[in-house]
């Protein structure tokens, strides 16, 4: 866990900073990617201090406001993940569909707009759910089988009805993850399409090739977010399970991200090796 949350540390900071000083990086879907390092550094920090200290110092406890707190951040920054790749999703069916008129659809002023509807969808529809969750009466239990607060978690240690909380949480994961699930698969349906129709093969290929690393990681976001789901009512009779993939669903993607774009996108890794000085030592080599 500890190094999943180094690697997820030191890999985003690697890509803000190289986007940051690589003048040529400073292209949309790069600041998309840069947000999405954001997201993924906020998201991986939400939760694994508090998982550390529980594996290390065996600290157990959390207050009810610190709890909720942790609530709402990760609805929040799990939803600001969905809607990033949305919004890269988008960013690539532009410059595939419509590659002439591109640079004045997708600008700078573009990627602004849609990131802060992205925030205050997600910062706005989370709200709720940490409120009804206060609502609730804690009478009994005080211990979840969870080393972090999910939100049907601790309602299932409420004394009175939890059907609002449940209702709430089901709508929240349709509006959030399931709209942007299925824009995401009706941009990529039209980009297939789009590119099919191209005479050359080289031409598929390259353009097809744009989009690989983020259909990669959409793949990989989505079906987990669809096991998470199944295994949860299993996760009743089995808690480790759910415990266990809930975990791995915050600090994998922050970690995995980088690395799949580092290692499948040309332009970012000539831009790790200007910030880090290896491309002066390759050209005179």
């Amino acid at each position: 866990m500890a190094l999943l949350y180094t690697v997820a540390l030191g890999a985003n900071l690697l890509i803000l900073i190289t986007i940051y000083l690589d003048p040529n990086l400073h292209q949309p879907m790069y600041q998309f990617l840069g947000i999405l390092a954001v997201v993924d550094i906020g998201l991986a920090t939400t939760c694994m201090p508090k998982i550390l200290s529980i594996l290390w110092l065996d600290a157990k406890t959390i207050s009810l406001p610190e709890c909720f707190a942790q609530i709402y951040a990760i609805h929040t920054f799990m939803g600001m993940e969905s809607g990033i790749f949305l919004c890269m999703a988008i960013d690539r069916y532009v410059a595939i569909c419509y590659p002439l008129q591109y640079p004045s659809i997708v600008t700078e002023a573009f990627v602004i707009k849609v990131t802060l509807s992205m925030l205050l969808r997600n910062g706005l529809l989370a709200i709720p759910v940490p409120v009804l969750a206060a609502q609730r009466q804690y009478c009994s239990r005080n211990e979840i089988d969870h080393c972090l607060c999910s939100n049907l978690g601790v309602i299932s240690l409420a004394c009175d009805d939890i059907t609002v909380n449940r209702a709430y949480q089901l709508a929240l994961a349709w509006i959030m993850a399931g709209s942007d699930m299925i824009l995401v698969c009706v941009s990529y349906a039209l980009i297939i399409r789009s590119v099919l129709r191209l005479n050359s093969t080289e031409a598929i290929s390259k353009a097809l090739s744009t989009c690989s690393s983020h259909l990669i990681l959409i793949m990989f976001y989505y079906t987990a977010i669809v096991i998470l789901s199944v295994t949860h009512l299993a996760g009743r009779k089995v808690p480790l399970i759910s415990v266990l993939l809930n975990v791995l669903h915050i600090v994998i993607p922050p970690s995995l991200n980088p690395m799949v774009y580092a290692l499948r996108t040309q332009e970012l890794k000539v831009g790790f090796q200007k910030v880090f000085g290896l491309s002066e030592y390759v050209s005179r080599k």
